[in-house]
Protein backbone atom coordinates (compact mmCIF):
# COMPACT_ATOMS: atom_id res chain seq x y z
CA UNK A 1 0.00 0.00 0.00
CA UNK A 2 1.13 3.75 -0.75
CA UNK A 3 2.16 5.20 2.44
CA UNK A 4 -0.11 8.00 4.18
CA UNK A 5 0.28 10.40 6.64
CA UNK A 6 -0.37 9.85 9.86
CA UNK A 7 -1.72 12.74 11.66
CA UNK A 8 -1.00 11.12 14.91
CA UNK A 9 2.47 10.81 14.99
CA UNK A 10 5.91 12.77 14.57
CA UNK A 11 7.97 9.99 12.87
CA UNK A 12 8.62 10.30 9.42
CA UNK A 13 9.10 6.44 8.28
CA UNK A 14 9.10 7.61 4.53
CA UNK A 15 12.31 8.80 5.24
CA UNK A 16 13.92 6.28 7.83
CA UNK A 17 11.75 3.41 9.15
CA UNK A 18 12.05 1.53 12.30
CA UNK A 19 12.12 -2.25 11.61
CA UNK A 20 12.95 -3.77 14.66
CA UNK A 21 13.29 -3.17 18.71
CA UNK A 22 15.00 -4.63 21.18
CA UNK A 23 13.99 -3.47 24.75
CA UNK A 24 16.09 -3.78 28.05
CA UNK A 25 14.42 -2.76 30.69
CA UNK A 26 13.97 -3.36 34.54
CA UNK A 27 10.30 -2.88 36.12
CA UNK A 28 10.63 -0.93 39.64
CA UNK A 29 7.37 -0.93 41.43
CA UNK A 30 8.89 1.59 44.19
CA UNK A 31 9.41 4.13 41.61
CA UNK A 32 6.52 3.20 39.14
CA UNK A 33 8.82 3.52 36.44
CA UNK A 34 10.08 1.24 33.63
CA UNK A 35 14.01 1.99 33.10
CA UNK A 36 16.91 1.26 30.23
CA UNK A 37 17.23 1.09 26.90
CA UNK A 38 15.70 0.91 23.25
CA UNK A 39 17.82 -0.31 20.40
CA UNK A 40 16.19 0.62 17.23
CA UNK A 41 17.15 -0.81 14.19
CA UNK A 42 16.85 1.44 10.88
CA UNK A 43 16.15 1.40 7.22
CA UNK A 44 16.89 4.58 6.34
CA UNK A 45 15.30 4.91 2.76
CA UNK A 46 16.49 8.42 1.77
CA UNK A 47 19.98 8.84 3.16
CA UNK A 48 18.75 10.89 5.98
CA UNK A 49 20.21 12.25 8.58
CA UNK A 50 17.72 12.54 11.12
CA UNK A 51 15.68 9.99 12.88
CA UNK A 52 12.09 11.04 14.42
CA UNK A 53 10.35 9.03 17.44
CA UNK A 54 7.12 9.69 19.31
CA UNK A 55 7.23 10.25 22.89
CA UNK A 56 5.32 11.28 25.78
CA UNK A 57 6.32 12.18 29.33
CA UNK A 58 9.37 10.22 28.77
CA UNK A 59 13.02 10.69 30.72
CA UNK A 60 16.01 10.86 27.64
CA UNK A 61 19.18 10.01 29.53
CA UNK A 62 21.17 9.30 26.55
CA UNK A 63 21.30 8.61 22.80
CA UNK A 64 23.98 6.13 20.99
CA UNK A 65 24.63 4.97 17.35
CA UNK A 66 24.62 1.24 17.47
CA UNK A 67 24.37 -0.93 20.86
CA UNK A 68 27.27 0.74 22.24
CA UNK A 69 28.77 3.18 19.53
CA UNK A 70 29.27 6.82 20.49
CA UNK A 71 26.90 9.56 21.72
CA UNK A 72 24.92 11.37 19.11
CA UNK A 73 22.67 14.71 19.75
CA UNK A 74 18.78 14.88 20.29
CA UNK A 75 16.76 17.07 21.05
CA UNK A 76 12.96 16.80 22.59
CA UNK A 77 10.52 19.39 20.72
CA UNK A 78 7.59 21.17 21.96
CA UNK A 79 4.83 19.38 24.24
CA UNK A 80 2.01 19.09 21.37
CA UNK A 81 -1.65 17.73 23.42
CA UNK A 82 -2.10 14.26 23.07
CA UNK A 83 0.39 14.00 20.74
CA UNK A 84 3.82 14.54 23.23
CA UNK A 85 7.18 15.40 22.41
CA UNK A 86 9.23 14.56 18.62
CA UNK A 87 12.21 13.16 19.59
CA UNK A 88 14.69 13.74 16.85
CA UNK A 89 18.06 12.03 16.45
CA UNK A 90 21.30 12.92 14.43
CA UNK A 91 22.37 9.77 12.86
CA UNK A 92 23.93 9.14 9.57
CA UNK A 93 22.77 7.75 6.12
CA UNK A 94 24.93 4.15 7.39
CA UNK A 95 23.20 4.43 10.73
CA UNK A 96 21.45 1.02 11.08
CA UNK A 97 20.94 1.06 15.24
CA UNK A 98 20.57 3.73 17.70
CA UNK A 99 20.41 2.84 21.24
CA UNK A 100 17.85 5.19 23.37
CA UNK A 101 18.86 5.18 27.11
CA UNK A 102 15.30 6.55 29.27
CA UNK A 103 13.24 6.14 32.02
CA UNK A 104 9.41 6.13 32.28
CA UNK A 105 7.15 8.33 34.16
CA UNK A 106 4.91 7.28 37.27
CA UNK A 107 2.31 9.02 35.71
CA UNK A 108 2.93 6.97 31.98
CA UNK A 109 -0.90 7.13 30.87
CA UNK A 110 0.15 3.56 29.27
CA UNK A 111 1.43 1.84 32.46
CA UNK A 112 -1.10 1.31 35.43
CA UNK A 113 0.80 0.58 38.67
CA UNK A 114 -1.51 -1.39 41.19
CA UNK A 115 -0.93 -1.81 44.53
CA UNK A 116 -1.26 -5.61 46.10
CA UNK A 117 -5.04 -4.02 47.64
CA UNK A 118 -5.69 -4.12 44.45
CA UNK A 119 -5.26 -7.12 43.23
CA UNK A 120 -7.14 -10.53 43.45
CA UNK A 121 -4.55 -11.78 45.89
CA UNK A 122 -3.85 -8.82 47.62
CA UNK A 123 -0.10 -9.42 48.47
CA UNK A 124 1.83 -8.26 45.58
CA UNK A 125 1.87 -5.34 42.97
CA UNK A 126 0.53 -6.04 40.04
CA UNK A 127 1.65 -3.69 36.56
CA UNK A 128 0.31 -3.56 32.90
CA UNK A 129 0.00 -1.58 29.81
CA UNK A 130 -2.51 -0.26 27.55
CA UNK A 131 -0.66 1.11 23.94
CA UNK A 132 -3.78 1.25 21.92
CA UNK A 133 -4.32 3.84 20.15
CA UNK A 134 -1.17 5.89 20.75
CA UNK A 135 -0.10 5.14 24.27
CA UNK A 136 2.89 2.81 23.57
CA UNK A 137 4.93 6.12 22.92
CA UNK A 138 4.66 6.38 26.77
CA UNK A 139 6.87 3.45 27.48
CA UNK A 140 8.76 3.07 24.70
CA UNK A 141 10.09 5.46 22.43
CA UNK A 142 9.08 4.42 18.58
CA UNK A 143 6.91 4.92 15.70
CA UNK A 144 4.06 5.40 17.39
CA UNK A 145 1.63 4.80 14.71
CA UNK A 146 -0.29 1.70 12.99
CA UNK A 147 1.35 1.86 9.74
CA UNK A 148 4.45 1.41 10.77
CA UNK A 149 5.56 -2.29 11.50
CA UNK A 150 8.30 -3.86 13.25
CA UNK A 151 9.73 -7.03 14.83
CA UNK A 152 10.66 -7.01 18.62
CA UNK A 153 12.64 -8.27 21.25
CA UNK A 154 13.01 -7.70 24.91
CA UNK A 155 14.69 -8.77 28.16
CA UNK A 156 12.86 -7.67 31.21
CA UNK A 157 13.73 -7.66 34.92
CA UNK A 158 11.67 -7.77 37.57
CA UNK A 159 10.66 -8.97 41.33
CA UNK A 160 11.95 -13.00 41.63
CA UNK A 161 8.43 -13.40 42.92
CA UNK A 162 6.62 -11.66 39.61
CA UNK A 163 6.11 -13.08 36.19
CA UNK A 164 6.32 -11.12 33.40
CA UNK A 165 4.60 -11.89 29.87
CA UNK A 166 4.43 -9.63 26.85
CA UNK A 167 2.15 -9.59 23.18
CA UNK A 168 5.43 -12.21 22.43
CA UNK A 169 6.54 -15.57 23.13
CA UNK A 170 6.02 -16.41 26.68
CA UNK A 171 7.33 -18.33 29.68
CA UNK A 172 4.78 -20.60 31.82
CA UNK A 173 6.00 -20.64 34.75
CA UNK A 174 8.62 -17.93 36.63
CA UNK A 175 12.02 -17.65 36.63
CA UNK A 176 13.86 -17.98 39.64
CA UNK A 177 15.88 -14.51 39.28
CA UNK A 178 13.34 -12.55 37.61
CA UNK A 179 14.77 -12.00 34.38
CA UNK A 180 12.41 -12.92 30.82
CA UNK A 181 13.46 -12.77 27.35
CA UNK A 182 10.93 -12.18 24.81
CA UNK A 183 10.87 -12.42 20.91
CA UNK A 184 8.38 -11.31 18.30
CA UNK A 185 8.94 -12.58 14.93
CA UNK A 186 5.92 -11.07 12.82
CA UNK A 187 5.82 -7.59 12.72
CA UNK A 188 3.65 -5.65 14.60
CA UNK A 189 2.44 -2.03 15.13
CA UNK A 190 3.47 -0.51 18.28
CA UNK A 191 -0.07 -0.18 19.55
CA UNK A 192 0.37 -3.72 20.24
CA UNK A 193 2.90 -3.51 22.26
CA UNK A 194 2.26 -4.54 25.58
CA UNK A 195 3.51 -6.06 29.10
CA UNK A 196 2.34 -7.32 32.26
CA UNK A 197 3.80 -8.15 35.34
CA UNK A 198 2.24 -9.57 38.27
CA UNK A 199 1.86 -12.78 40.58
CA UNK A 200 0.61 -15.04 37.63
CA UNK A 201 -0.45 -18.75 37.01
CA UNK A 202 -0.53 -20.47 33.54
CA UNK A 203 -3.42 -23.06 33.00
CA UNK A 204 -3.84 -24.72 29.62
CA UNK A 205 -6.91 -24.84 27.74
CA UNK A 206 -5.66 -26.51 24.75
CA UNK A 207 -2.68 -27.59 21.98
CA UNK A 208 -1.78 -23.83 21.28
CA UNK A 209 -3.80 -22.28 23.68
CA UNK A 210 -3.84 -21.18 27.48
CA UNK A 211 -4.86 -18.52 30.13
CA UNK A 212 -2.52 -16.52 32.43
CA UNK A 213 -4.02 -15.15 35.88
CA UNK A 214 -3.66 -14.55 39.31
CA UNK A 215 -3.28 -17.86 40.86
CA UNK A 216 -6.92 -18.09 42.80
CA UNK A 217 -8.68 -16.98 39.44
CA UNK A 218 -6.98 -19.22 36.53
CA UNK A 219 -8.80 -22.34 37.25
CA UNK A 220 -12.05 -20.69 37.26
CA UNK A 221 -10.81 -18.55 33.91
CA UNK A 222 -9.12 -21.59 32.24
CA UNK A 223 -12.85 -23.31 32.69
CA UNK A 224 -15.06 -20.31 31.05
CA UNK A 225 -12.38 -20.14 28.31
CA UNK A 226 -12.68 -23.77 27.81
CA UNK A 227 -13.71 -23.41 24.17
CA UNK A 228 -10.79 -20.93 23.34
CA UNK A 229 -9.31 -23.81 20.78
CA UNK A 230 -12.27 -24.51 19.26
CA UNK A 231 -12.70 -20.89 18.40
CA UNK A 232 -9.41 -21.27 17.07
CA UNK A 233 -10.26 -24.07 14.65
CA UNK A 234 -13.56 -22.40 13.63
CA UNK A 235 -11.72 -19.04 12.48
CA UNK A 236 -9.33 -20.63 10.67
CA UNK A 237 -11.76 -22.87 8.69
CA UNK A 238 -13.11 -19.49 7.49
CA UNK A 239 -10.51 -17.35 6.30
CA UNK A 240 -7.02 -19.14 6.56
CA UNK A 241 -3.99 -20.56 8.63
CA UNK A 242 -3.10 -18.98 12.40
CA UNK A 243 -0.04 -17.04 11.73
CA UNK A 244 1.10 -15.93 15.28
CA UNK A 245 2.10 -19.62 16.75
CA UNK A 246 0.14 -19.95 19.87
CA UNK A 247 -3.07 -17.35 21.18
CA UNK A 248 -3.34 -17.23 25.29
CA UNK A 249 -5.26 -14.90 27.15
CA UNK A 250 -4.41 -12.85 30.46
CA UNK A 251 -7.31 -11.83 32.50
CA UNK A 252 -5.83 -8.88 34.36
CA UNK A 253 -6.96 -7.22 37.55
CA UNK A 254 -10.64 -5.15 37.21
CA UNK A 255 -8.91 -2.02 36.48
CA UNK A 256 -8.37 -2.78 32.75
CA UNK A 257 -9.93 -0.32 30.67
CA UNK A 258 -11.25 -2.56 28.01
CA UNK A 259 -13.36 -5.77 27.55
CA UNK A 260 -10.18 -7.02 25.63
CA UNK A 261 -7.49 -5.92 23.93
CA UNK A 262 -5.58 -7.82 20.72
CA UNK A 263 -2.09 -8.13 21.70
CA UNK A 264 -0.50 -11.26 19.40
CA UNK A 265 -0.01 -13.69 20.96
CA UNK A 266 -1.58 -12.80 24.47
CA UNK A 267 -5.15 -11.24 24.29
CA UNK A 268 -5.51 -8.39 27.88
CA UNK A 269 -8.71 -9.42 28.80
CA UNK A 270 -11.05 -8.06 31.62
CA UNK A 271 -12.25 -10.25 34.39
CA UNK A 272 -15.55 -8.91 33.67
CA UNK A 273 -15.58 -11.56 31.20
CA UNK A 274 -15.62 -14.16 33.46
CA UNK A 275 -19.62 -14.32 34.08
CA UNK A 276 -19.35 -18.19 35.68
CA UNK A 277 -21.28 -19.77 32.82
CA UNK A 278 -19.61 -18.87 29.82
CA UNK A 279 -21.96 -16.88 28.45
CA UNK A 280 -19.91 -13.49 27.95
CA UNK A 281 -16.89 -15.64 25.45
CA UNK A 282 -17.79 -13.62 22.41
CA UNK A 283 -15.38 -11.41 23.69
CA UNK A 284 -12.56 -13.91 23.21
CA UNK A 285 -14.09 -14.53 19.55
CA UNK A 286 -13.45 -10.78 19.06
CA UNK A 287 -10.06 -10.64 20.17
CA UNK A 288 -8.86 -13.73 18.16
CA UNK A 289 -10.63 -12.47 15.13
CA UNK A 290 -8.23 -9.71 15.54
CA UNK A 291 -5.36 -12.15 14.54
CA UNK A 292 -6.71 -11.43 11.06
CA UNK A 293 -8.37 -8.33 11.25
CA UNK A 294 -6.22 -5.85 12.51
CA UNK A 295 -2.95 -7.64 13.55
CA UNK A 296 -2.34 -9.41 10.27
CA UNK A 297 -4.45 -6.77 7.97
CA UNK A 298 -3.71 -3.00 9.80
CA UNK A 299 -5.67 0.46 9.69
CA UNK A 300 -2.85 2.40 7.73
CA UNK A 301 -4.05 5.43 10.52
CA UNK A 302 -6.44 6.07 13.23
CA UNK A 303 -9.22 7.61 10.56
CA UNK A 304 -9.15 3.90 9.08
CA UNK A 305 -9.99 2.58 12.54
CA UNK A 306 -13.11 0.62 11.28
CA UNK A 307 -11.03 -1.62 9.11
CA UNK A 308 -9.77 -3.18 12.25
CA UNK A 309 -13.27 -3.21 14.26
CA UNK A 310 -15.96 -3.38 11.66
CA UNK A 311 -14.49 -6.34 10.29
CA UNK A 312 -13.49 -7.90 13.44
CA UNK A 313 -16.98 -7.71 14.61
CA UNK A 314 -17.86 -9.68 11.30
CA UNK A 315 -15.41 -12.15 12.31
CA UNK A 316 -16.34 -12.90 16.02
CA UNK A 317 -20.06 -13.31 15.07
CA UNK A 318 -18.87 -15.56 12.34
CA UNK A 319 -16.57 -17.45 14.91
CA UNK A 320 -19.75 -17.72 17.49
CA UNK A 321 -22.15 -18.91 14.66
CA UNK A 322 -19.80 -22.02 14.03
CA UNK A 323 -19.19 -22.72 17.38
CA UNK A 324 -22.77 -21.78 18.88
CA UNK A 325 -25.19 -22.02 15.91
CA UNK A 326 -27.05 -19.02 13.78
CA UNK A 327 -29.34 -18.92 16.53
CA UNK A 328 -26.98 -17.39 19.39
CA UNK A 329 -25.10 -15.37 16.70
CA UNK A 330 -28.02 -14.12 15.25
CA UNK A 331 -29.01 -12.47 19.41
CA UNK A 332 -25.46 -11.12 19.18
CA UNK A 333 -26.26 -9.25 15.94
CA UNK A 334 -29.50 -7.30 17.01
CA UNK A 335 -27.66 -6.43 20.30
CA UNK A 336 -25.17 -4.76 17.85
CA UNK A 337 -27.54 -2.40 15.97
CA UNK A 338 -29.31 -1.67 19.47
CA UNK A 339 -25.86 -0.78 20.87
CA UNK A 340 -25.14 0.79 17.39
CA UNK A 341 -28.63 2.68 17.70
CA UNK A 342 -28.15 4.14 20.39
CA UNK A 343 -24.10 5.07 19.23
CA UNK A 344 -25.76 7.33 16.59
CA UNK A 345 -28.87 8.61 19.12
CA UNK A 346 -26.29 9.73 21.50
CA UNK A 347 -23.60 11.69 18.57
CA UNK A 348 -26.88 12.90 16.12
CA UNK A 349 -27.49 11.04 13.05
CA UNK A 350 -25.62 14.11 10.74
CA UNK A 351 -22.38 13.99 13.29
CA UNK A 352 -19.07 13.03 10.93
CA UNK A 353 -18.09 10.61 13.91
CA UNK A 354 -20.81 8.16 12.17
CA UNK A 355 -18.99 7.94 9.23
CA UNK A 356 -16.80 4.97 9.25
CA UNK A 357 -13.69 7.20 7.35
CA UNK A 358 -13.04 9.50 10.18
CA UNK A 359 -11.24 13.10 10.43
CA UNK A 360 -9.25 12.68 14.12
CA UNK A 361 -6.74 15.24 13.09
CA UNK A 362 -6.20 17.45 16.09
CA UNK A 363 -7.63 15.22 18.17
CA UNK A 364 -7.06 12.49 20.53
CA UNK A 365 -7.68 9.13 18.24
CA UNK A 366 -9.40 7.93 21.10
CA UNK A 367 -12.51 9.83 20.60
CA UNK A 368 -13.02 7.51 17.64
CA UNK A 369 -13.20 4.26 19.35
CA UNK A 370 -16.75 4.16 19.42
CA UNK A 371 -19.36 1.52 18.36
CA UNK A 372 -19.44 3.21 14.62
CA UNK A 373 -16.43 1.70 13.77
CA UNK A 374 -17.31 -1.95 15.04
CA UNK A 375 -20.97 -1.98 14.48
CA UNK A 376 -21.89 0.23 11.55
CA UNK A 377 -18.52 -1.29 9.84
CA UNK A 378 -19.87 -4.55 10.91
CA UNK A 379 -23.18 -3.91 9.23
CA UNK A 380 -21.96 -2.44 6.31
CA UNK A 381 -20.03 -6.08 5.52
CA UNK A 382 -23.02 -8.02 6.52
CA UNK A 383 -24.40 -6.27 3.60
CA UNK A 384 -21.81 -7.07 0.91
CA UNK A 385 -22.29 -11.05 2.12
CA UNK A 386 -25.85 -10.27 1.63
CA UNK A 387 -25.71 -8.93 -1.71
CA UNK A 388 -22.89 -11.04 -2.83
CA UNK A 389 -23.53 -14.21 -0.84
CA UNK A 390 -21.64 -15.83 2.01
CA UNK A 391 -19.54 -18.54 -0.77
CA UNK A 392 -18.07 -15.59 -2.98
CA UNK A 393 -18.05 -13.30 -0.18
CA UNK A 394 -16.01 -15.95 2.69
CA UNK A 395 -13.43 -16.13 -0.47
CA UNK A 396 -13.52 -12.58 -1.48
CA UNK A 397 -12.08 -12.02 2.66
CA UNK A 398 -9.63 -14.83 2.86
CA UNK A 399 -8.36 -13.94 -0.31
CA UNK A 400 -7.73 -9.93 1.17
CA UNK A 401 -6.19 -11.05 4.22
CA UNK A 402 -3.81 -13.49 2.99
CA UNK A 403 -2.99 -10.05 0.24
CA UNK A 404 -1.98 -8.16 2.82
CA UNK A 405 -1.21 -10.24 5.51
CA UNK A 406 1.47 -8.41 7.69
CA UNK A 407 0.72 -4.52 5.63
CA UNK A 408 -1.91 -2.21 6.27
CA UNK A 409 -4.51 -1.10 4.38
CA UNK A 410 -6.57 2.56 4.04
CA UNK A 411 -10.06 2.91 3.58
CA UNK A 412 -9.61 3.78 0.26
CA UNK A 413 -7.25 0.97 -0.48
CA UNK A 414 -9.89 -1.26 0.30
CA UNK A 415 -13.35 0.50 -1.99
CA UNK A 416 -10.76 0.17 -4.37
CA UNK A 417 -9.90 -3.88 -3.84
CA UNK A 418 -13.50 -4.14 -3.01
CA UNK A 419 -13.98 -2.85 -6.11
CA UNK A 420 -11.77 -4.40 -8.54
CA UNK A 421 -12.12 -8.03 -6.78
CA UNK A 422 -15.64 -8.07 -6.05
CA UNK A 423 -18.19 -5.68 -7.56
CA UNK A 424 -16.22 -5.70 -10.89
CA UNK A 425 -18.17 -3.43 -12.79
CA UNK A 426 -21.41 -5.04 -11.97
CA UNK A 427 -24.00 -1.75 -11.38
CA UNK A 428 -26.49 -3.98 -9.85
CA UNK A 429 -24.27 -4.48 -6.68
CA UNK A 430 -22.63 -0.98 -7.04
CA UNK A 431 -26.73 -0.03 -6.45
CA UNK A 432 -27.43 -2.95 -3.83
CA UNK A 433 -23.65 -1.90 -1.54
CA UNK A 434 -23.80 2.03 -1.44
CA UNK A 435 -20.20 1.95 -0.72
CA UNK A 436 -20.10 6.56 -0.70
CA UNK A 437 -23.19 6.38 1.81
CA UNK A 438 -22.00 3.95 4.13
CA UNK A 439 -18.36 4.84 4.67
CA UNK A 440 -18.28 8.66 4.29
CA UNK A 441 -21.69 9.15 4.57
CA UNK A 442 -23.78 9.90 8.33
CA UNK A 443 -26.01 7.58 10.55
CA UNK A 444 -27.25 4.68 9.41
CA UNK A 445 -28.06 4.52 5.56
CA UNK A 446 -31.40 3.24 4.27
CA UNK A 447 -31.66 -0.57 3.18
CA UNK A 448 -29.37 -1.69 6.00
CA UNK A 449 -29.69 -5.26 6.69
CA UNK A 450 -33.12 -6.38 8.83
CA UNK A 451 -31.61 -8.55 11.86
CA UNK A 452 -34.67 -10.35 13.95
CA UNK A 453 -33.65 -13.00 16.75
CA UNK A 454 -36.57 -15.29 17.53
CA UNK A 455 -35.06 -15.98 20.86
CA UNK A 456 -35.69 -12.25 21.55
CA UNK A 457 -39.53 -12.90 20.22
CA UNK A 458 -39.44 -15.22 23.38
CA UNK A 459 -37.91 -12.20 25.81
CA UNK A 460 -40.79 -10.11 24.27
CA UNK A 461 -43.30 -12.49 24.84
CA UNK A 462 -42.49 -12.39 28.76
CA UNK A 463 -42.00 -8.90 29.42
CA UNK A 464 -45.34 -8.22 27.44
CA UNK A 465 -46.58 -10.55 30.36
CA UNK A 466 -44.95 -8.75 33.17
CA UNK A 467 -45.98 -5.04 31.68
CA UNK A 468 -49.58 -6.34 31.80
CA UNK A 469 -49.50 -7.16 35.16
CA UNK A 470 -47.77 -10.62 35.59
CA UNK A 471 -45.44 -11.18 38.50
CA UNK A 472 -42.04 -11.13 37.67
CA UNK A 473 -41.46 -14.66 39.16
CA UNK A 474 -43.57 -16.39 37.15
CA UNK A 475 -42.07 -15.28 34.02
CA UNK A 476 -40.72 -18.51 31.74
CA UNK A 477 -37.03 -17.02 32.01
CA UNK A 478 -34.99 -20.44 33.03
CA UNK A 479 -32.95 -21.28 29.99
CA UNK A 480 -31.59 -17.10 29.13
CA UNK A 481 -28.30 -16.33 28.79
CA UNK A 482 -26.92 -12.96 29.07
CA UNK A 483 -28.17 -11.75 25.57
CA UNK A 484 -32.13 -12.60 26.72
CA UNK A 485 -31.27 -10.55 29.93
CA UNK A 486 -29.97 -7.61 28.37
CA UNK A 487 -32.59 -7.65 25.67
CA UNK A 488 -35.40 -7.52 28.40
CA UNK A 489 -33.33 -5.13 30.66
CA UNK A 490 -32.85 -2.92 27.51
CA UNK A 491 -36.75 -2.97 26.37
CA UNK A 492 -37.69 -2.30 29.67
CA UNK A 493 -40.68 0.73 30.16
CA UNK A 494 -38.87 4.41 30.87
CA UNK A 495 -41.27 4.37 33.51
CA UNK A 496 -41.34 2.63 36.94
CA UNK A 497 -42.90 2.12 40.00
CA UNK A 498 -41.12 1.43 43.00
CA UNK A 499 -43.03 -1.29 43.09
CA UNK A 500 -41.54 -2.70 39.74
CA UNK A 501 -38.59 -2.68 40.45
CA UNK A 502 -38.39 -4.29 43.55
CA UNK A 503 -40.69 -6.69 41.88
CA UNK A 504 -38.16 -7.21 38.99
CA UNK A 505 -34.83 -7.22 41.59
CA UNK A 506 -36.75 -9.59 44.24
CA UNK A 507 -37.57 -12.35 41.01
CA UNK A 508 -34.12 -12.36 39.35
CA UNK A 509 -31.13 -10.57 42.17
CA UNK A 510 -30.32 -8.11 39.39
CA UNK A 511 -28.64 -5.68 41.84
CA UNK A 512 -26.90 -9.05 43.16
CA UNK A 513 -25.77 -10.44 39.92
CA UNK A 514 -22.06 -11.41 39.23
CA UNK A 515 -22.44 -10.49 36.08
CA UNK A 516 -21.19 -7.45 34.64
CA UNK A 517 -23.11 -6.93 31.36
CA UNK A 518 -26.64 -7.44 33.22
CA UNK A 519 -25.55 -5.21 35.92
CA UNK A 520 -24.80 -2.48 33.83
CA UNK A 521 -28.04 -2.80 32.03
CA UNK A 522 -29.84 -2.66 35.77
CA UNK A 523 -28.17 0.07 37.12
CA UNK A 524 -29.27 2.68 34.66
CA UNK A 525 -33.01 1.52 35.62
CA UNK A 526 -31.59 2.36 39.33
CA UNK A 527 -30.30 5.58 38.91
CA UNK A 528 -33.30 6.90 36.57
CA UNK A 529 -35.86 5.56 39.33
CA UNK A 530 -33.66 6.32 42.38
CA UNK A 531 -34.18 2.95 43.47
CA UNK A 532 -32.61 3.16 46.15
CA UNK A 533 -31.77 -0.96 47.01
CA UNK A 534 -29.87 -0.74 44.34
CA UNK A 535 -27.42 1.84 44.99
CA UNK A 536 -25.37 0.17 47.15
CA UNK A 537 -24.24 -2.29 44.29
CA UNK A 538 -23.75 0.76 41.65
CA UNK A 539 -21.10 1.97 43.89
CA UNK A 540 -19.52 -1.44 44.81
CA UNK A 541 -19.47 -1.91 40.57
CA UNK A 542 -18.09 1.33 40.12
CA UNK A 543 -15.64 0.82 42.74
CA UNK A 544 -14.46 -2.43 41.86
CA UNK A 545 -14.56 -2.43 37.67
CA UNK A 546 -12.12 -0.04 35.88
CA UNK A 547 -13.94 -1.42 31.86
CA UNK A 548 -14.89 2.31 30.15
CA UNK A 549 -17.65 0.82 28.51
CA UNK A 550 -19.61 0.41 31.70
CA UNK A 551 -17.89 3.46 33.50
CA UNK A 552 -18.83 6.19 31.01
CA UNK A 553 -22.46 4.99 30.18
CA UNK A 554 -22.98 4.98 34.55
CA UNK A 555 -21.05 7.78 35.19
CA UNK A 556 -23.04 9.45 32.52
CA UNK A 557 -26.26 8.62 33.64
CA UNK A 558 -25.75 9.82 36.99
CA UNK A 559 -24.45 13.32 35.68
CA UNK A 560 -27.65 14.24 34.08
CA UNK A 561 -29.35 15.60 37.65
CA UNK A 562 -28.05 17.71 40.26
CA UNK A 563 -28.69 14.91 42.93
CA UNK A 564 -26.97 12.26 40.71
CA UNK A 565 -23.70 14.18 39.73
CA UNK A 566 -22.76 15.05 43.22
CA UNK A 567 -23.70 11.81 43.74
CA UNK A 568 -21.16 10.34 41.08
CA UNK A 569 -18.11 12.95 42.32
CA UNK A 570 -18.38 11.29 45.73
CA UNK A 571 -17.93 7.59 44.27
CA UNK A 572 -15.43 8.74 41.76
CA UNK A 573 -13.41 10.62 44.45
CA UNK A 574 -13.19 7.31 45.91
CA UNK A 575 -12.94 4.94 43.03
CA UNK A 576 -10.47 7.88 40.17
CA UNK A 577 -7.25 6.09 41.88
CA UNK A 578 -7.77 2.74 40.93
CA UNK A 579 -8.95 3.01 37.10
CA UNK A 580 -6.48 3.60 34.23
CA UNK A 581 -5.85 6.81 32.45
CA UNK A 582 -7.56 5.71 29.40
CA UNK A 583 -10.76 5.49 31.51
CA UNK A 584 -10.37 8.24 33.97
CA UNK A 585 -9.80 10.77 31.10
CA UNK A 586 -13.30 10.12 29.77
CA UNK A 587 -14.71 10.45 33.06
CA UNK A 588 -12.91 13.56 33.93
CA UNK A 589 -14.75 15.22 30.92
CA UNK A 590 -18.11 13.87 31.96
CA UNK A 591 -18.02 14.97 35.61
CA UNK A 592 -16.12 18.04 35.12
CA UNK A 593 -13.40 16.37 37.45
CA UNK A 594 -10.41 18.60 38.19
CA UNK A 595 -7.65 17.14 40.47
CA UNK A 596 -7.20 19.14 43.64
Amino acid sequence: MTSTRDPHSFAKPDEVVVTHLHLDVTVDFEKQQLGGTATLTLNNKTGSNKLFLDTRDLTIERVTLGKEGPETPSLLGDVVQFLGQALTIDITPQTKEVTIAYHTNPNAAALQWLEPSQTAGGKKPYLFTQSQAILARTWVPCQDGPGVRMTYSARVKTRSDLMAVMSATNPTVKTEDGVYEFSMPQPIPSYLLALAVGDLAFKSTGPRSGVYAEPSMVDKAAWELEDTEKMIEAAESLYGPYRWDRYDVIVLPPSFPFGGMENPRLTFATPTILAGDRSLVSLVAHELAHSWSGNLVTNATWNDFWLNEGFTVYFEHRIMEQVYGRTYAEMLAQLSMQDLQATINDLGSTHPDTHLKLNLGGRDPDEGMTDIAYNKGYFFLRLIEEAVGREKWDAFLKSYFDAFAFKTMTTEGFISYLRENLIRGNKNLEEKIPIDRWVSGPGLPEGAPEVRSGEFGRVEEQLNAWKNGAVAGTLATKDWTTHHWLHFLRNLPSELSPEQMADLDEAFGFSRSGNSEILAAWFPHVIAHSYQPGYTALEKFLMGVGRRKFLKALYTKLAETPEGLERARQIYRKARPGYHSVSYSTIDAILKWEQR
